[in-house]
């Protein structure tokens, strides 16, 4: 019984599984309800928008945009003009550009001598370039990839995608890259970039959150940016050592959510791809860190407000104080999560911490309010599958008749088993073993319930039955007796049974003792069991072992034997067992004994145990009255040894 019921220990126990549970409840209504999902989101997004710590312009990075005025130049505006890129690209890098990005996808022909010398300047440029790739997953058809493919060489690609939110598709992560057709990895344009500058390569995960670098004031951006048409007449030393990124700024094409969208629906919350390649690129460059989402610490921060919650709820006050309270707590969890990105960069939810808090207030007050009713059906529940029902409506009707607390007491103790069970278990099919099992099980618990015990519990095909705990149980002894013999009884018609059927079963073991045990809970802190612990339970645990050298199936210690006066049985020896000095008495208990078979065997037991020489004779006329009994088999093997007396010292246990 892995609880207990002290009223203290209880309450500590529930109150904080409510905690637990608001906690795990605010974080799955997160990923479950659209709602609060949005509104987590937005948060986290407005957090970004509003609170990024100022920074300079990055000093590496220029953004060239191809603009509309830059296209108004051209007779057309798709694809841009590849003379001009060819020029574009050659002029940078006169200026003494240190990179370029071209984030424009060439996936198909315009006029052959421009498209020719395009192609010539990616072959020939001297500097690292990374062109934009894409394939049939970026929606382009089979002829597009097959132009994209032959006219910018592999060692120039990097893919363009932007990985972003399914659920709001706002661009938060870097993408790492994908395997081409052929197997071959291919980057992300960002992490391709900062290999060809010679930086480690970048280690990017599957959701590698991408670090949004803060503007200097609300007028700049975060990155120096030029069109594309004016770069012919700009000085040299503004693009000098510079990574230049070329891309699309206009309005109509490859422009994406970002978190500044929270707080701007225009340019600055939907911004051109190539932008977004700069904040990627600057972030690996830089060794930025993405504002911290800790799965551990918004574990945490639900966790402690699940339990502020259900410490509210536990206060006894006035059901308006603790609204206050409530409500405070609240406030106080939201300053602190914009104080906390602000000043430390970590971000940590909002919305499932205040479902979590108010869950565990509203939790905890129907909890103590209804304490007394869930009490009983607590303990109605908890020991329906342990105790007789009986017993439990007993307790039901009196809770303080049961006490957990462990203390020391007399009792006792059944062990059963099955012999061969695990060469049986490994011969049947996993649904035939547990039909088999169950119904065997389900019997002798009912034997062990009828005869006032408790099932403490079940190993493997082993039952572990305890008498007079958890409740007083004047005759202990001797239902734990007769019990043994009805658990025998139902065993060898199970046995019958399974046999009759074509089924492998085994005989059952069993063995009983009397004797003081420890009784409470016992374990570790996560985990503990209501059980008993002591030698008397590991000498029924033996006894019920030693019945396969006695070949017996039912053993009783000597301590049970002397209370159950009105129970035939046998001696069958006086055991040392393993470890120990002094012997105890054993018995087989009977059912009857009609034909006077035990009755000339305690007689020849009596000779052997008196020393007499005519004990092996006696023991050699019931081995041929009944050639399978175990007991005597033993003793007339042991005599014709010369073991002439009634101690048996066990060489194992």
């Amino acid at each position: 019984m892995s609880f207990s019921l002290r009223p203290a220990l209880k309450d500590v126990l529930v109150l904080l599984a409510i905690a637990a549970f608001s906690a795990g409840v605010g974080g799955g209504l997160f990923m479950g309800l659209p709602f609060l999902r949005t509104m987590e989101t937005w948060l986290m997004d407005f957090r970004v928008a509003t609170l990024l710590p100022p920074e300079p312009q990055h000093p590496d990075i220029i953004v060239v945009g191809i603009t509309e005025d830059t296209l108004a130049q051209f007779p057309y505006r798709s694809p841009v003009d590849r003379a001009f890129v060819a020029d574009l690209i050659h002029t940078l890098e006169e200026k003494g550009a240190r990179a370029i990005l071209l984030d424009v996808l060439l996936d198909q022909s315009t006029e052959p001598e421009k498209d020719a010398a395009l192609k010539r300047v990616l072959e020939e440029t001297r500097i690292p370039l990374v062109v934009s790739y894409g394939g049939a997953d970026e929606g382009l058809t089979e002829k597009q990839q097959a132009y994209l493919n032959d006219f910018v060489p592999l060692r120039l690609r990097g893919f363009a995608n932007l990985q972003k939110d399914g659920f709001d598709g706002v661009a938060r992560w870097i993408f790492r890259g994908k395997n081409l057709p052929d197997g071959t990895f291919l980057p992300g344009v960002a992490a391709s970039m900062v290999a060809r500058l010679d930086y480690p390569a970048p280690q990017l995960g599957d959701n590698f959150d991408l670090a949004y670098r803060g503007r200097p004031d609300s007028a700049t951006t975060p990155f120096k940016q030029y069109a594309s048409h004016l770069v012919k007449v700009l000085p040299a030393k503004w693009f000098k050592d510079k990574i230049v990124l070329v891309g699309a700024d206009l309005s109509d094409r490859d422009r994406h959510a970002t978190p500044f969208r929270a707080v701007s629906s225009g340019k600055e919350g939907i911004q051109p791809g190539v932008v977004i390649h700069a904040h990627s690129i600057a972030q690996l460059l830089d060794g930025r860190s993405a504002p911290g989402r800790s799965m551990g610490i918004a574990l945490v921060t639900l966790g402690i407000a699940g339990l502020l919650g259900m410490l509210l709820g536990r206060v006894e006050i006035a059901l308006w104080i603790r609204g206050l309270l409530g409500i405070a707590l609240m406030g106080v969890l939201w300053i602190g999560g914009f104080a906390l990105f602000r000043y430390s960069g970590q971000m940590i939810p909002l919305m499932s911490p205040t479902v979590a808090l108010g869950l565990g207030i509203w939790m905890t007050d129907i909890y103590t309010g209804r304490k007394e009713r869930d009490q009983r059906k607590f303990i109605q529940q908890a020991f329906s599958k342990y105790l007789s029902p009986a017993l439990l409506d007993e307790i039901v009707k009196d809770p303080s008749k049961l006490s957990l607390d462990p203390k020391r007491r007399e009792m006792s103790f059944i062990f059963t088993d099955v012999a061969g069970f695990t060469t049986i278990s490994e011969s049947m099919e996993a649904a035939q073993l547990a039909d088999v099992m169950n119904r065997y099980l389900d019997g002798v618990v009912k034997v062990v319930f009828s005869h006032g015990g408790t099932v403490d519990k079940f190993i493997g095909d082993a039952v572990f039955a305890i008498f007079n705990a958890p409740k007083d149980q004047d005759d202990h002894a001797v239902q734990a007796a007769r019990c043994g013999l009805a658990i025998d009884a139902f065993s060898e018609a199970f046995l019958a049974g399974e046999v009759a059927a074509g089924r492998n079963f085994g005989m059952t073991r069993i063995g009983v003792h009397t004797g003081s045990a420890s009784i409470g809970n016992f374990g570790a802190a996560e985990r503990f069991e209501y059980t008993a612990l002591g030698d008397a339970v590991n000498t029924a645990a033996r006894l019920e072992g030693m019945n396969k050298y006695f070949g017996t199936r039912v053993a009783l210690s000597g301590a049970n034997a002397r209370l159950c006066q009105g129970i035939a049985m046998r001696p069958i020896g006086r055991v040392v067992l393993k470890g120990k000095t002094e012997p105890i008495e054993v018995f087989e208990p009977l059912a009857g004994d009609e034909d006077g078979f035990a009755a000339r065997y305690c007689a020849a037991y009596a000779l052997m145990d008196a020393g007499d020489a005519a004990a092996l004779a006696a023991f050699d006329a019931l081995i041929a009255e009944r050639p399978g009994d175990g007991p005597s088999g033993l003793h007339a093997k042991r005599l014709a040894q010369g073991d002439i007396s009634s101690i048996i010292v066990m060489t194992d246990k």
